[in-house]
């Protein structure tokens, strides 16, 4: 059944963020042959359509005023829910992002639907397109299916690969124009503490720090590795606790949920909080001085020793082998 489905282009420091183009490779499959539109928010952010039909939009819907130059639930709701009356789509896709996680739900139900969050797999079964989300903090999986209704669903970011850019790819960008009003939250400065970089939830690498690091300074070693990787540094709950890092950094049930490629565990001991948040990782790597640490049940390849030792010298071969190719 052919459909069309919406999704929302995320915009961070003027682009756009890669779970934006695995959400078309996601409307792609949610479309069954249908038109896939891109939606794009924000102040001045008509010259990224092109960037969505490059990866797979049909064509792109943008909202532009200067109330939304900063994310609010309600001005990107105003907007959103005008694109979805204009266009009346059967399906919707959002990054499940800090964003899409605030918004989906209000937007659900505005709409009367239902909302499928967390998507980590598409597939279609019998006649009807699957939706696989873990749940119980990842320590199972549950398949869903839209029998009627809007597809409303989010995905997590680094499941669903988005699809080749192709630059020859046209399609039309145009603007529909929002009344933005009575907004109840402006934004008036935006501080970042999270350190600069590759953002952590989208991140390929990530190397991580827990209790093990000892202190602040001992991330330094991390920060270095995470460097020659190209990946970003992550912390457990108990590494931001004893203030080694920001809470910015912490990965977990009550921090972020990533799933890298690679996971690289320092000196975490593994409590069932941290590895909800990072257990699906493709590849994880633990470095821990303790043989029976907890983190060693859930990783690919593991290293007995100290994280001041190994680190140092991971990097130093890395380097190594970044100058060989």
């Amino acid at each position: 059944m052919a459909r069309k489905v919406l999704i929302l282009g995320e915009v961070r420091d003027g682009s756009l963020r890669n779970v934006s183009f695995e959400a078309i490779a996601a409307a792609k499959m949610v479309a069954e042959g249908g038109e896939v539109v891109g939606v794009l928010i924000g102040e001045a952010v008509s010259a990224l359509g092109v960037e969505l039909i490059h990866y797979g939009a049909d064509r792109v819907v943008v909202v532009e005023d200067e109330k939304l130059k900063q994310y609010t639930p309600d001005g990107y709701s105003q907007a959103l829910m005008a694109v979805i009356e204009s266009e009346n789509p059967e399906g919707i896709v959002f990054g499940h992002t800090a964003l899409g996680k605030d918004l989906s739900p209000k937007i659900a139900s505005k709409l009367n639907s239902g909302l499928i969050s967390d998507v980590t797999g598409i597939e279609e079964a019998g006649g009807n397109l699957v939706f696989t989300r873990p749940i119980y903090s990842g320590k199972a999986f549950e398949k869903k299916i839209v029998t009627d209704g809007l597809i409303f669903a989010t995905i997590r970011p680094n499941n669903i690969p988005p699809l080749e850019k192709d630059e020859s790819r046209t399609g039309e960008v145009t603007s529909l124009s929002v009344d933005i009003k009575d907004l109840r939250t402006i934004i008036k400065e935006v501080v970042r503490k999270a350190s600069e970089g590759v953002d952590l939830s989208e991140a390929k690498v990530i190397v991580a720090g827990g209790r093990g690091v000892k202190s602040a300074e001992g991330f330094e070693p991390l920060k270095d590795l995470a460097r020659v990787l190209g990946g970003a540094v992550g912390a457990s709950r108990g590494a931001c606790d004893a203030d080694y890092c920001d809470y910015s950094l912490q990965i977990g049930q009550t921090g972020k949920v990533v799933t890298p490629d690679l996971y690289i565990a320092c000196g975490i001991s593994g409590a069932i909080q941290h590895l909800a948040g990072m257990s699906n990782s493709k590849v994880i790597v633990a470095i821990n001085k303790d043989p029976e640490a907890n983190i060693f049940k859930v990783a690919d390849y593991g290293i007995v020793g100290d994280l001041f030792e190994v680190v140092p010298l991971l990097t130093e071969e890395f380097k190594k082998l970044k100058v060989r190719s």
